[in-house]
């Protein structure tokens, strides 16, 4: 079968068509995920902060946001529901359409690893705890040790701030405002 400069045309779109939908669905995924480097659980080796925004319609969307050490031992992991997020939402923003809900999901991965949510440090020496400090000693601890903490948003109003215990081994929220 001889091929004719139009059907070469015709193939030759049809496998540069293909090719791209591939790449573009590639590179949309590498969009929902971000990650950066930054000290936290220690002083001297950095941590890797990673935020990935999963699934493809809101109702089933969620961002996982995870912390590993720098060995690669995972130190913190959590699962914000798109559901929760954007009901938090709904009043103060247009989110009546699923197209607007993927762009809100979409920003909010964008704006989750912002300089001011890396907060160094942790406590300063003049903080004081308050009704939104959970565990007091914890608190102390962090105004003592002097590591960096990390603030992120469950919601309009709501915001957790974690550190890292160096007595507990484990990282935990020190302030949560305002439910």
């Amino acid at each position: 079968m001889r091929l004719t400069p139009y059907s070469f045309f015709i193939l030759l779109l049809f496998i540069v068509s293909c090719n791209s939908s591939s790449e573009d669905k590639q590179l949309s995924d590498k969009n929902h995920v971000q990650t950066t480097v930054q000290y936290f659980s220690n002083a001297i080796k950095p941590d890797t902060f990673r935020i990935e925004l999963q699934g493809s319609k809101p109702k089933e969307m969620a961002l996982l946001f995870n912390i590993t050490a720098e060995g690669g031992a995972p130190v913190y992991a959590v699962r914000i529901l798109a559901s929760d997020l954007l009901d938090n939402y709904k009043e103060s923003v247009d989110l009546a359409r699923e197209k607007k809900q993927k762009a809100f999901m979409e920003q909010e991965l964008k704006l989750f690893f912002e300089e001011e949510n890396f907060l160094e440090p942790a406590v300063t020496e003049d903080e004081l705890a308050d009704k939104n400090t959970p565990d007091k000693e914890f608190f102390e601890e962090l105004r003592k040790s002097g590591l960096n903490g990390f603030k992120y948003r469950l919601g309009k109003e709501t915001k957790v701030y974690v550190a890292w215990s160096e007595k507990e081994k484990k990282v935990k929220p020190y302030y949560e405002c305002c439910k």
